[in-house]
């Protein structure tokens, strides 16, 4: 087993290494090797794309596949408030397909041009209301190029009957922002919804919690990913990245600011009165200092037992100027004053504990109490830390439904990026979970599956992801190394040569020694074949390893 797998295992790295497809390799290798026990660790998978349908109840699908923007609005307007060169919605977009497409014919939005804003956006097949059915929005983003600083998220827009796609701006009330989002080292994904306040009509920007998942992967490794938000009637909500929960809470338990205000607050009429004490501690005012109590006493002495070392020399200095510094010809005596040469170490002092007047060290007095204070005890005045008074909210309400939001008719991509080639894709909004599953298995689940088959060869991915995670190569050893040395311990170790049998003997006629009799002849026999059934278990235990070390491969390939 052992050699056919080296053997296998170091042509299938040639094949990574030259960018031969495996299949050309692979019938090299003699029929013996081409075991069904390899195949699992080949990337066999070949993809074609086929533009995904939307299934089931929907309000919006765009997959972009008919290479247009027909159905899409791009602003017209100037925001607000910046300067007039870059006021203008001028971003430019595309409809193409990515630079390194996987899937030949897949084309999706393309935010093409650096340092503008955009903002475009197309209506929805028939409002979302927000009543009894659940909202979930999905789409696909990819950084082509990596982000340094911009947005990649969806504005859901109020249904209002002053609408006006081609001036759709910052301003234009939304009623949820969801996406990924990113400026320096602020890996961001927002969901954000803005709620009506039933008492006075106005509108507050409730933001989810920050996600407890390192976001950082998403933004940076240059593939497909899918968002997707969920929105229950119930108020919960779920926001996936790749069809897996990195965020989840309720609206009323876990948004900031609360959606409902306290039913209290502080009186903002009630003040601090001057004679409350909120010290827990005061001095003793009964304490006196103590008679021989010396507040003089230094903090250091010299040291009366220290003894001068010797050899130190008193009389020599320890800097001396420098004998061969030579007085600049620029120096000026009346404008410079008298040049002095540069003080060096005094070179006599190498030698010798010290130079200079030798001076006893200092230490720490032992009489030395410095100031005295009196000791602290319980304040008996005390009376806590001071609160204004609680008074009845008068801007309290309570909504126990903020799932029911403005409706929403139309989905616009509102943004500023400071990097280009941001890739959108397969946007779609229903109230159906398996519309939303099938539309997310034929559209980023195909180009996952072509990402996936473009991967590098096993050896290359083992490299890599060592290179990042150092940690791997223990795991390698232990799961890679370690199977290789039982193989060969295995497959290599021959059976002990014993001796000529009894049997053997009698077919010559050479000297011999004398033959044993029966019964020895019998044990012989039944040890030989002891030997034989333990020969026979090494070798099953040899395939057994074999096919560890296999799946062990397998493993590797999904350590990420």
């Amino acid at each position: 087993f052992f050699p056919s797998c080296l053997f296998a295992g170091l042509t299938l790295l040639r094949a990574s290494i030259e960018q031969v497809h495996w299949k050309e390799v692979w019938n090299s290798l003699p029929r013996s090797m081409q075991t069904a026990s390899f195949l699992p660790i080949i990337p066999v998978l070949q993809v074609t794309y086929k533009a995904p349908e939307p299934k089931g109840e929907h309000y919006f699908a765009e997959s972009f596949d008919r290479g247009t923007l027909d159905g899409w609005v791009l602003s017209q307007a100037k925001k607000d408030g910046i300067d007039e060169e870059i006021a203008k919605y001028d971003g430019k977009w595309e409809v193409e397909e990515m630079k390194d497409t996987k899937l030949p014919g897949d084309k999706g939005l393309v935010l093409k041009s650096r340092a503008k804003h955009y903002a475009i956006s197309g209506l929805l097949l028939r409002p979302f209301t927000f009543d009894t059915k659940p909202l979930i929005v999905q789409y696909e983003v990819n950084f082509q190029t990596g982000i340094d600083c911009g947005g990649a998220y969806v504005k859901l827009l109020s249904q209002s009957p002053d609408l006006n796609l081609d001036q759709f701006v910052d301003k234009t009330p939304y009623t949820i922002m969801f996406g990924p989002d990113k400026c320096g080292e602020d890996y961001k994904l927002h969901f954000i919804f803005r709620h009506r306040n039933p008492k006075t009509g106005e509108y507050e920007e409730k933001h989810a919690k920050k996600p407890e998942t390192d976001l950082r992967t998403y933004y940076t490794d240059k593939k497909t990913h899918l968002y997707t938000l969920v929105l229950n009637p119930d108020n919960s909500f779920e926001v996936l990245i790749d069809r897996t929960v990195v965020n989840s809470g309720n609206l009323l338990a876990d948004m900031t600011p609360s959606v409902n205000p306290p039913a209290e607050i502080e009186d903002p009429d009630d003040h601090k009165p001057e004679d409350w004490d909120e010290r827990p501690k005061i001095q003793d005012p009964d304490a006196v200092k103590p008679e021989d109590w010396d507040e003089d006493a230094p903090a250091k002495i010299p040291d009366d037992h220290a003894v001068k070392p010797e050899g130190w020399l008193d009389d020599e200095p320890e800097y001396i100027g420098d004998p061969d510094a030579i007085k600049p010809e620029d120096w000026d005596e009346d404008m410079d004053g008298e040049w002095e040469a540069p003080q060096v170490p005094n070179p006599a002092c190498e030698s010798a504990p010290g130079c200079g007047k030798w001076e006893r060290p200092m230490i720490d007095n032992p009489s030395y109490k410095g100031k005295w204070k009196p000791p602290m005890i319980d304040n008996p005045n005390y009376q806590g830390v001071w609160k204004p008074r609680k008074i009845p909210n008068p801007d309290f309400f309570e909504d126990l439904h903020p799932f029911r939001m403005t409706a929403v008719s139309a989905l616009g991509l509102e943004l500023w990026s400071m990097s280009s080639d941001i890739f959108f894709d397969n946007f779609f909004i229903t109230s159906d979970r398996n519309a939303a599953d099938h539309w997310a298995e034929d559209g980023w689940g195909l180009k996952k599956a072509a990402e996936g088959a473009a991967e590098p060869g096993l050896v290359s991915q083992m490299i890599s992801a060592a290179e990042d995670r150092p940690w791997l190569w223990v795991v390698y050893v232990l799961t890679v190394a370690l199977p290789l040395v039982l193989v060969i311990v295995f497959c290599c170790t021959g059976k002990k040569k014993e001796g000529p049998s009894a049997a053997e003997y009698k077919k010559t006629d050479e000297p011999q020694p004398d033959v044993k009799d029966d019964a020895e002849d019998e044990k012989a026999e039944e040890e030989e074949e002891e030997e034989a059934d333990k020969q026979e278990e090494a070798e099953d235990k040899s395939d057994e390893v074999g096919t560890l070390f296999m799946r062990h491969f397998q493993i590797l390939l999904h350590l990420d």
